[in-house]
């Protein structure tokens, strides 16, 4: 018989409810080549000493291979379980990622006994493929040993007293555990909470680093006094330890998108989504699952959940949302630019509009929407007044005080004006995404958004590129920042070069490479001009990048300045209404207006060029010029500045400075190559200043350089005209 040696290269006791049992397991990990690469005649030798019947190995390195060494592993697990005097022991087992690796769990009553018998299972196996005529004399060997081994403890997993929530996902959960955590407080509840940045009693600090698994669970329920628990469950802690708490009364799934694939023997994203979903499996009865309906792997996890099912969706036309209401659950969504709740019985009830939610950005914000849908619907699922969520959504800010990390935003004086800085916890590709389309939102027209990128070293090669694709499509400038402390075994040059590719992907390079997070944020701030956005991803120097900030003069944004700049992005202006008004009114009514309002914002360049207008409305072109340069010297943006240039030179033309309105209406057509109103102001004026010739030769390079007619292609060089796009 082939040597097929069997080697155990974990095993791992998992405290709480897991990805194969409800309560507590035995995971065993193996490895066996041997037998996976072994003939059939080998395998069915061994197979029958074990009175295992029908069976098919299949070919040696082979799906069904695979399958057979799983079924193996299963039953040499039971026979020892019962000659050791455990009883019927169920096993379950999957698949590795490579021939021969195969996981085995079971569950577990005392740690020395469960210990003992997953570190026995591969000296065993190893035994009976050796020696098959022995299976009863091996088997007894192995069961003494076990016999004989110090029982040890039972599971210690805290068992809750108070209702708890447990939050997961793959990005937004230690946001919606905070929201949540918030709402409880608001609702006079004494809460505790533990996440990946660590656990918080009544916002203060229990202890810090990272606690999303059962030791955070314990710290959190055993602080005293607590009355409401909410619990950050993050994948390690589920594959290593199992949750840490045996069952809960709300559980919330944000998301599941590519992140830590390739670790723990999990290496797809239905694999990642199967571990996400054990927070549903111990969900009350009488409580409630809340889950994203706008995620497929995470709607599929209604047909497993225990509890009652409460969706989440942006949509309110939501196939799941609809589903969810009329099979007797609930839903959470966005109505009419409200936080609305959604039943089978009466019409919707709008909560707060999304302009009263600071966490949203103005709206601008998609996944902290979905965090907020969450958030409420899990407070709601707690027994929670309407009032305090309500309140809760209200009060709950975006800063490093509540929310630090996570969309924190500041604005940031450079040579020309104010740039805006987003700082944010963007891991992988969901986080790249979100912060750029926040970043995108934010920054004014004309603007450019800058990206700073470095990748985790636990990423696969395919995220990393992604990263960078992800980064070269959203951003106009891409910079490498290197984070030592979370390279995780790669180099620098490894991460940087697989995000490299993902950039030259999509036709981008990286315009500049740092060596740490602090010499990134310090260098590239230089770099920025007035209505830039440099979205600036935090991970291993958090701390000290939030004091350089302080330090350098960063201001906090507020969300009704966060709300401003979103108008701003869209071209809109808060006064908007208040223009559109006295434009109604008789012109001298208008003047009047206008000057009020330039006192009352005296800094701000559009309404400077709404009183502009306002006079040329008037017939007092020349006093409006003034205002016109004062509004383009103070920053004056797209769309806006264009027709303010056109307006300056034609009331200089009105007036008859026929020299100035030539030289303005020259560099207006210079700068808006584009536009035919430009041209033609550059001829007419050039003409009224005794600039005819040269008026002429430019109107004619302007008309040869945006012919349309393929015909005419042909004689725009030799006519001295080069023909745009």
């Amino acid at each position: 018989m082939t040597d097929a040696t069997v080697r155990v290269t974990e095993v791992r006791l998992l405290e709480g409810p897991n990805l194969y049992y409800p309560r507590a397991a035995v995971k065993v990990m193996l490895s066996a080549p041997g037998i996976s690469a072994a003939s059939r005649q080998d395998c069915l030798r061994v197979a029958q000493a074990l009175g295992m019947k029908r069976t098919a190995p299949g070919q040696p390195d082979s799906e069904q291979r695979q399958r057979f060494l799983v079924r193996l592993a299963r039953r040499v697990l039971r026979t020892l379980g019962q000659h050791a005097g455990l009883g019927g022991i169920t096993a379950r087992g999957r698949d590795g990622a490579e021939w021969g690796d195969i996981t085995i769990a079971f569950r577990w009553w005392r740690q020395g006994t469960g210990q003992a018998m997953g570190e026995a299972l591969g000296p065993l196996l190893n035994a009976l493929w050796q020696a098959p005529q022995d299976v009863d004399r091996l088997f007894a060997e192995h069961a003494a040993t076990v016999r004989g081994t110090d029982p040890g403890r039972r599971p210690n997993v805290v068992r809750p007293t108070v209702p708890v929530a447990s939050i997961t996902g793959t990005n937004g959960k230690t946001t919606t555990t905070r929201i949540l955590a918030h709402i409880a407080m608001t609702a006079g509840k004494v809460t505790a909470w533990s996440s990946t940045d660590g656990v918080l009693r009544q916002g203060a600090w229990l202890v810090k680093g990272d606690y999303s698994g059962p030791s955070g669970a314990r710290t959190a329920l055993e602080s005293g006094g607590v009355e409401i628990g909410i619990l950050e469950t993050a994948r390690g802690g589920l594959l290593q330890k199992g949750m840490g708490v045996p069952v809960n009364d709300v559980s919330v799934v944000t998301n599941v998108s590519a992140d830590h694939l390739g670790t723990h023997g999990i290496d797809t994203l239905d694999q990642l989504a199967e571990v996400k979903g054990i927070v549903t499996h111990v969900t009350k009865p009488e409580g409630w699952s809340v889950l994203n309906g706008d995620d497929p792997r995470v709607w599929a996890m209604r047909h497993s959940a225990t509890g009652r099912i409460w969706c989440f969706s942006l949509d309110p036309s939501s196939p799941a949302l609809r589903e969810a209401v009329e099979s007797g659950g609930r839903g959470m969504t966005v109505l009419d630019n409200s936080v609305a709740l959604v039943s089978g019985v009466g019409d919707p009830e709008h909560l707060v509009p999304l302009a009263d939610v600071p966490m949203t950005l103005g709206g601008l914000s998609r996944h902290n929407v979905a965090n907020v849908l969450a958030a409420a619907a899990a407070a709601l699922g707690l027994g929670l007044p309407r009032e305090a969520v309500v309140e809760g959504l209200r009060t709950f800010m975006p800063d490093r005080t509540l929310n630090p990390a996570r969309m924190n935003t500041y604005r940031w004086r450079v040579a020309d004006g104010w740039a805006t800085i987003v700082c944010d916890l963007a891991h992988n590709e969901a986080g790249v995404e979100a912060v750029l389309e926040v970043a995108d939102g934010l920054r004014l027209p004309g603007s450019d958004i800058h990206i700073t990128l470095g990748g985790l070293g636990d990423r696969t090669d395919e995220i990393l590129e992604s990263m960078g694709v992800i980064a070269g499509r959203g951003a106009d400038k891409t910079h490498l920042v290197t984070k030592d402390h979370y390279l995780r075994g790669r180099t620098a040059d490894d991460v940087f070069g697989h995000m490299r590719a993902g950039l030259a992907s999509v036709g981008a390079v990286p315009a500049a490479t740092w060596p740490d997070e602090v010499s990134a944020m310090a260098g590239v701030t230089e770099l920025l001009h007035d209505g830039d956005v440099l979205a600036f991803t935090l991970h291993d120097m958090r701390d000290a990048v939030m004091q350089w900030l302080d330090d350098h003069g960063a201001q906090p944004l507020t969300p009704r300045q966060i709300a401003s700049l979103v108008r701003r992005s869209r071209g809109e202006h808060e006064l908007d209404a208040n223009f559109a008004a006295a434009a109604e009114a008789p012109a001298d009514q208008r003047v009047a207006v206008m000057e009020q309002l330039v006192s009352e914002h005296e800094d701000d360049p559009r309404v400077r060029f709404e009183l502009a207008r306002a006079l040329d409305a008037a017939g007092r072109g020349e006093e409006a010029i003034p205002q016109h340069e004062e509004a383009l010297h103070r920053g004056l943006r797209e769309p806006q500045r264009f027709v303010s240039l056109m307006e300056r030179a034609l009331a200089a033309h009105t007036a008859g400075r026929h020299e100035q309105a030539f030289v303005w209406a020259t560099e207006l057509s210079e700068r808006y190559d584009d536009s035919t109103a430009a041209a033609a102001l550059a001829v007419l004026t050039g003409a009224e200043a005794g600039r005819t010739q040269e008026a002429s030769r430019s109107a004619a390079q302007w008309m040869l350089g945006h012919s349309v007619t393929p015909r005419d292609w042909e004689f725009t060089d030799r006519l001295g005209g080069t023909r745009q796009g």
